[in-house]
This record gives C-alpha cells, structure tokens and sequence, in this order.
C-alpha cells in the first residue's frame, strides 16, 4: 500500500507541477491580497481532489456514458485556457475611470475551479494518469492508497501555491505585470499545444477516418 501512495506521488507530480503552477497562479489572482490567494489555493486544491477522486472512482464510466474521448477533453480545455490566456495578455482597459470603478475592475472572478484547477492542476494529463492507476487496482485498499497519494499531491500543491504572496512581495507591482504577461504569452502556447495534441491524437484520427469511409460508402 506504501509503494502504490509513492507511486501514485511519482506518477502526478511530474504531470501536476506545482513549481510551474506558482507563477502561473500568482498571475492569474493578480490584485488579490493575501487573504483571498490563500482561500482560492485551498478551494482550487479541494477542487483538484474531487476531480480526480471522481476520476479514480468512475472515469472510465463517465467518459464512456457522455462519448468523451481523451482528444475531446484536450481540445475543449486548450480553448479554454486559450481565453484566459488572451484576457492576461490584453486585460480590459481602465483609463478615465473613477477610483470606485478602479476597484471594481480589480475585482476577479473565482478562479479556484478554472482555470487552478481546471485544466492547470487536474487537466487531461492528470485525468489520465488516475484513471490508469485505477484500472491497475484490484482492490478497496488499492484505490484508497490512490486517494491518499492524492491527497500527498495536494498538500504539496497548496504549500507552493501559499509560498507564491512571497515571490509576490519581491517582484513588486511592476514586475508583477511583466510576469503577467509572459505567463499570458505561454498559458497561450499551452492553449495551442492542447489542441494540435488532441487533433493529432491516434484516437481521433481513427474517428475521423471511419466518418469519412462511412460518408464514402453511403
């Protein structure tokens, strides 16, 4: 039970990366104080949990019962994340406005789900792994040693995220923005990379060549 908890750790770290996520994180609550990064940490990690619990339990079943192939998920969260992206890139414009509408526009939605921990902590990458580690247990104690490697990666997951105010409080307002931009900038080539994964992706050219030999033969 031991090794499959390090096994599962060693299997989602790689894919999860809490240590690329910090920046990524501390770009995405930029003008939050404290206080509230600290709250969408534990909300995007609890998140992250109920995720790929579900996954481990039922993934195969749930993919499966709506039609949702890997590509399908790549695809869709590439353009998700290709939307967030852009908005980092080109926030929306706040010259001529009043010190109140200032502050309004500071104000950010919740991104504890998405895109924390939708696609960026338990994306396609990580959906996947689960659901092999699950298909590899045979047991009860089996998935819950799966769970509690779950449970490993997310507590590393929430220290580095917490540690980001820190890396906040060195780079200052200024260079806070041009971290912004730049994690806009490669959020964006993730996004893209998403999607050429999923178009060329076996599995759905295999789809695709029998829609067409199905359209050829009617």
């Amino acid at each position: 039970m031991i090794e499959l908890i390090f096994i599962t750790i060693a299997a989602l770290l790689p894919i999860v990366n809490p240590f690329s996520t910090a920046p990524l994180f501390l770009a995405i609550t930029e003008g939050y104080d404290q206080k509230t990064r600290n709250e969408q940490a534990l909300r995007g990690v609890l998140y992250m949990i109920a995720i790929l619990s579900t996954f481990l339990v039922a993934g195969s079943l749930i993919m499966n019962f709506f039609g949702i192939s890997l590509p399908g998920v790549r695809i869709a969260g590439g353009i998700l994340i290709g939307r967030v992206a852009f908005r980092m890139l080109y926030p929306p414009d706040t010259v001529d406005l009043t010190p109140d509408e200032k502050r309004e526009t500071r104000k950010k939605d919740d991104i504890s789900f998405f895109p924390l921990a939708m696609p960026s902590l338990s994306g396609p990458g990580s959906i996947a792994v689960t659901i092999s580690l699950a298909t590899l247990s045979s047991s009860w104690w089996q998935c819950l040693a799966i769970f509690i490697g779950i449970i490993g990666i997310a507590g590393i997951v929430l220290v580095t995220l917490r540690l980001s105010g820190q890396l906040h409080r060195f780079l200052g307002i200024n260079g806070t923005h041009a971290m912004t931009k730049i994690m806009g900038f490669l959020m964006f080539c993730i996004a893209i990379q998403f999607i050429v994964n999923g178009i060329t992706d076996p599995e759905l050219l295999q789809l695709f060549k029998a829609g067409l030999s199905a359209v050829s033969e009617s």
